[in-house]
């Protein structure tokens, strides 16, 4: 199956990206035809700043190689480094109904919130659209927030061939696990809107310092604590083994526990678990053509497909014969 999906480079990885996204991400690589690409095109709706733009996308890059992302099995490329991709957006915006874009989640929020949303925001579905239908892709995973834009998708390419006569594959989502689910150091879901993030390649020590600050509840020491409902103890999930998870679980059943205890296990599992990505992260980070070789080679495949994809779509509409 040709599997496509992006990230933002709008600050570095948090654990919440990994376990929600990512780890899935390099899991789909081995089984299918994988195109996974760093969106700086969307970006540029909150980020502002070039210098740290340019920066977020090779950080970005050098994350997911670090990861697991494999350049021989999936395809990894820069969102800009494909001008077709712009070019199918704007073929897409000639058919995109306004009232479609009105109802699209991330729109309605910020226009809820007060806060002042540009035409990039407003547009994003499309561009989302046009970032899916250029390479014929077929699984698209996302987050169940994320559906909706999916559904714009097939409503345009439905449009679009409806028009023009069969020209865009249409995309199914695949829903990315529950278990994905990963909340933050208040317990809502781990964000960096939220500000309540643990990044991924955080300096161990700051790391630490940072999960021993993790807010938890006041209840006694010697009382029962449900673990099901407990983001202490469902971030250490992601990390522990089965026995030592089900050990935990018995605590908390049991009571007579300090959360000071699970938050040194926590800090203890994740530096075991991440150390390995760091290490990687530190031999790619040493020589630059690394990242760039992967980008290059991985931005040429994508344009190969994306450039059959917008050929076709402009002969079907009367841009060339």
């Amino acid at each position: 199956m040709r599997v496509l999906s992006g990230i933002q480079p709008t600050g570095r990885f948090h654990w919440g990206n990994y376990f929600g996204a990512i780890k899935q991400y390099i899991e789909l690589q081995y089984d299918n035809d994988g195109f996974y690409f760093i969106a700086d095109l969307h970006a540029l709706t909150t980020v502002r700043d070039p210098k740290l733009l340019r920066e977020n996308v090779r950080d970005a890059a050098l994350d997911l190689l670090a990861l697991g992302l494999d350049p021989s099995r999936a395809t990894l490329f820069v969102q800009s480094h494909v001008p077709e991709v712009s070019e199918l957006y704007w073929l897409l915006m000639t058919g995109a109904p306004m009232g479609l874009l009105e109802r699209c989640v991330a729109f309605k929020d910020k226009a809820a919130r007060g806060i002042k949303a540009d035409a990039g925001l407003f547009t994003y579905p499309v561009l989302m659209a046009a970032d899916i239908l250029a390479y014929d892709s077929q699984w698209v995973p996302v987050g169940e927030d994320q559906i909706q834009h999916i559904e714009v998708c097939r409503d345009l390419a439905g449009s679009f061939n409806h028009h023009y006569g069969e020209t865009f594959v249409l995309p199914t989502a695949r829903v990315l696990q529950e278990t994905a689910k990963v909340p933050g150091t208040d317990g809502q879901k781990m964000s960096k809107s939220y500000d309540n993030t643990l990044a991924l390649f955080e300096e161990p020590k700051d790391l630490r310092k940072k999960i021993m600050r993790i807010s938890t509840d006041s209840r006694p020491m010697e009382d029962a604590k449900d673990p099901d409902n407990d983001h202490l103890y469902q971030l250490y999930s992601l990390f522990a083994t089965d026995e030592q998870r089900e050990e935990v679980r018995a605590m908390y059943l049991r009571g007579g526990f300090g959360y000071g205890e699970i938050k040194k296990r926590l800090a203890d599992a994740a530096d075991a678990f991440l150390n390995p990505f760091r290490m990687k992260r530190q031999e790619l980070a040493a020589d630059d053509r690394v990242v760039a070789n992967a980008l290059e080679s991985g931005a040429k495949r994508a344009r190969e497909v994306a450039s059959d994809v917008l050929r076709r779509a402009q002969s079907a509409c009367g841009l060339r014969s």
